[in-house]
């Protein structure tokens, strides 16, 4: 049998960007990942990112936003940092853990009505699917 591959997004609050992240990973590689996500400071999971995820048959409802505390003992292969914050703030993981960064901005912090804010979610959401999409084709999977 093999080895699933161990992945840790990250970002500050685990609110949006590292919880789509995790459901579209997850569903675009299967069950050849293990996929997780945390945050330098976490929040709760934010309602347009479910929203927007369920737009494409992805639920994300089930997530719940999870301290980096909980993994910093654990094995990963990959740790992704999603945004400029968590990169700068991003403890070390022992052994030969793989670093990424994919910068992307916070569409929590688009403000106006609400199509206005699930816009922003979409746009960052598709931003997303398309870098991971490029990941596995590059052989990460």
């Amino acid at each position: 049998m093999i080895q699933r591959k161990r992945l840790l997004f990250l970002c500050t609050g685990n609110s949006a960007r590292s919880q789509m992240a995790e459901g579209l990973l997850r569903h675009e590689a299967g069950d050849r990942y293990e996929v997780y996500s945390a945050g330098t400071h976490p929040t709760l999971v934010r309602p347009e990112a479910i929203a927007v995820m369920n737009e494409i048959g992805i639920d994300i409802s089930g997530h719940r936003s999870k301290s980096i505390d909980e993994f910093k003992d654990q094995p990963l292969d990959t740790v992704v940092t999603v945004c400029n914050h968590a990169k700068e703030s991003c403890p070390v993981f022992p052994g030969g853990t793989q670093r990424l960064h994919w910068p992307f901005e916070d569409p929590a912090s688009v403000t106006g009505s609400e199509e206005d804010r699930k816009d922003a979610f979409r746009k960052i959401r598709n931003l997303i699917h398309s870098r991971i999409k490029v990941f596995l084709a590059e052989g990460n999977a």
